[in-house]
């Protein structure tokens, strides 16, 4: 094998040791060919580079059936290099999913088609992640690796037993999220997870050596992985690879992949030219003569596709088989595995809501959305046994761990609660694997200032409309000592910037319990909470069960003594000052309102009516936050005032730091008057 520090080669010629494997990847090679031509744009070095390696694993590893691409017991196959896709796309028409036809394959990188320039969850069966970003595929595979395990320990080697595999490249190990995702799974022995390592030595700017030097086999063993060196156009070594890495039970493996990218290309093969540019005619009239394919573009000879079709039905016994051992489990058992697949909630959870909130309502003491958030969690725990808790070292600051969360340990995987260390990125990306993977519901908590270190992540969740919850607590300014560094103003505004995530700012207690009713009976949306750290009172206290967080924004206190003249809008922490500078606006003989809006998503959702009814046209409005005011003018119009946050914050007492920055009631009051004024 080539070490790793040299140049690329020139392609040898091809000389394959199985006729039949050599042609059936040729197949992927082509169509990705054709696929990047057509469309004069993709990527087509890294399909012809692992086209061998994915040949013999789905021929001869892979437990899959593509009649039924949501068998929750089948292996996971991700590129976390997702500008390859036309490998994985090649890959769904060939093995015979019914929704990737040869016309998507035409149709690559084209509006409204099947196969977008990276791989979208949702776009086609066979597509497990949403990849793009590098390096987030890694993580998405040690979430998917993780859950199964965690899975597997609750309902046996019979019900759920797979293997997760992901191709990686080097960019993907270049990219820092890659080292969180790394550690963590070698760290919990996760020894279904197996990584290919698209070894080819090219970047888009030249050969790697230009920007990178690390040993990555040393890496990964440093990680607690498995490693294995191979020539990635072997299929022999290949095949023998797989099969120790299958054998490892207290490790993930990495299989070190020698490839060249572009292989088969007469004059790019091995160079950075085949990365990502359109072969041209000439390339591929040199390339099909070299691997010697004769068929015309986008047709591949009957008797080779119906070998893939015939991979692609392979596991159909084995999924019929599995089917079987379900329907003899235990009725209990059986029962609890199917819900928690199709994505149900147990019947009667929303019993520990109203329990939570019936407690809430018995107490007298100020208390912060972080700790009511615990408390919601301590009831939830006992109702939803799918819940998977975790934070990034701050369990004891962010209150996400419940009363009897027992906590997921290497190798020890029947618990409830991951430690998921410093790696908020790593964190929310493996969540993210863990939705994606289907029976568990992961929430994960740090501060809200670093969800600029989970972004991306975010993100992806909400653009793939899955249920991954991102707690962060320390919302605002109101976390005090830490200071300006730790202190989020702009995160609000960008956070609810990104389309479909839900971000949620309850003010007190009983708004975090229906924020997290809300969060949990919506299982195809991304959701954030935004929680205090310093003790909130609270502001609700009739009965009933009715969740008026549920709409986004409600009237919490209508204007009295005539029409509304001014309502003032509030979220978090600083609601109380709304009702605060409303009992003194009342007493001025001011009509006022405080409007609650603890999630402008679900608000921007309900139709005009309503929004009309909690805002009132005409009327003047203030608005009150602990934040930049970024968004909020869609609410206050020209006239409206802002009281908030237009700088960085500052470290000091809580009640010093507010004072500083002017967030007060006496400051809603003072704006109130200005914004009253300009309506004369």
């Amino acid at each position: 094998m080539t070490a790793a520090t040299d140049r690329p080669e020139a392609p040898p010629p091809p000389q394959p040791k199985d006729p039949e494997l050599w042609a059936l990847a040729n197949c992927i090679r082509a169509l990705s060919m054709d696929a990047v031509e057509q469309a004069k744009s993709g990527h087509p070095g890294m399909p012809m580079g692992m086209a061998d390696i994915a040949t013999v694993l789905f021929r001869d590893f892979l437990t899959f059936d593509a009649a039924d691409p949501h068998w929750i017991d089948r292996d996971r196959f991700l590129l976390s290099n997702g500008h390859g896709s036309m490998l994985l796309y090649s890959l769904l028409y060939l093995t015979g999913y019914k929704d990737m036809t040869i016309e998507q394959i035409e149709r690559f990188r084209q509006v409204g088609s099947r196969t977008p320039g990276h791989p979208e969850y949702h776009h086609a069966d066979g597509i497990e992640t949403t990849t793009g970003p590098l390096g987030q595929g890694t993580a998405n595979a040690a979430g998917l690796a993780l859950a199964e395990r965690i899975m597997n320990a609750s309902f046996g080697d019979e019900l759920l037993n797979h293997f997760t595999y992901v191709f990686l490249g080097d960019g993907c190990l270049m990219e820092g999220i890659s080292h969180e995702a790394i550690s963590l799974a070698g760290h919990l022995q996760l020894g279904k997870l197996i990584a290919f390592f698209d070894n080819n030595l090219i970047t888009i700017d030249g050969p790697t050596s230009l920007s990178v030097s690390d040993h990555q086999s040393d890496r990964f063993r440093a990680s607690n992985w498995h490693v294995l060196e191979i020539d990635g156009h072997d299929t022999d070594q290949i095949r023998a690879a797989i099969a120790e890495a299958q054998a490892v039970t207290d490790k993930p493996t990495l299989i070190n992949c020698r490839t060249i990218i572009g292989f088969g290309m007469p004059t790019r093969a091995g160079t950075q030219k085949a990365h990502s540019d359109a072969p041209g005619e000439a390339e591929i009239a040199g390339a099909r003569e070299r691997l010697g394919w004769t068929a015309p573009p986008f047709e591949i000879p009957d008797e080779l596709l119906q070998a893939w079709r015939a991979i692609g039905s392979r596991g159909r016994e084995k999924r019929l088989a599995w089917a079987e051992r379900v329907k003899q489990a235990p009725e209990a058992l059986r029962q609890d595995f199917e819900r928690r697949n199709r994505g149900d909630l147990p019947a009667d959870w929303k019993q520990a809501i109203v329990a939570v909130r019936q407690g809430f309502l018995q107490g007298d003491k100020p208390m912060a959305t972080r700790q009511a958030s615990g408390t919601v969690l301590d009831h939830l725990f006992a109702a939803i046994p799918e819940l998977l808790g975790g934070s990034a070292d701050l369990t004891p600051s962010n209150n996400t761990k419940a009363a009897g969360e027992v906590e997921i340990r290497p190798g020890a995987y029947r618990g409830s609660y991951v430690h998921y260390g410093v790696r908020e990125h790593g964190m929310a990306a493996v969540m993210n694997g863990i939705a994606l993977h289907g029976g568990l519901i992961p929430y994960g908590g740090t501060f809200m200032c670093f969800s600029d270190y989970c972004r991306p992540s975010i993100r992806l969740a909400a653009m793939m409309e899955i249920r991954t919850i991102f707690v962060m607590t320390h919302d605002s300014i109101g976390l005090g000592e830490d200071g300006p560094t730790h202190q989020p103003v702009e995160h609000l505004a960008a956070l609810r910037a990104i389309p479909h995530l839900a971000v949620f700012r309850p003010a007190d207690a009983m708004e975090t319990a229906e924020c997290w009713e809300v969060v949990l009976d919506t299982p195809r949306r991304a959701a954030l909470l935004a929680l205090s750290r310093q003790p909130v009172p609270l502001l609700r206290r009739e009965a009933g069960s009715e969740n008026k967080s549920a709409r986004g924004a409600y009237v919490l206190h209508e204007a009295e003594g005539g029409p509304r003249r001014l309502t003032i809008i509030g979220t978090g922490s600083e609601l109380q000052l709304a009702v605060a500078a409303r009992e003194v606006l009342q007493a001025e003989g001011v009509p006022t309102a405080v409007v609650s809006m603890p999630c402008r998503l679900l608000f921007e959702q309900q139709d005009a009516a309503y929004r009309r009814d909690v805002l009132v046209d005409g009327t003047a409005r203030v608005a009150v936050e602990a934040a930049v005011e970024l968004g909020w003018e869609r609410y206050l119009g020209f006239d409206g005032a802002f009281v908030g946050m237009h700088g960085f914050g500052a470290s000091g007492k809580i009640a010093d730091v507010y004072a500083k920055f002017d967030i007060t009631a006496d400051a809603v009051v003072a704006a109130a008057r200005r914004t009253l004024s300009s309506k004369l």
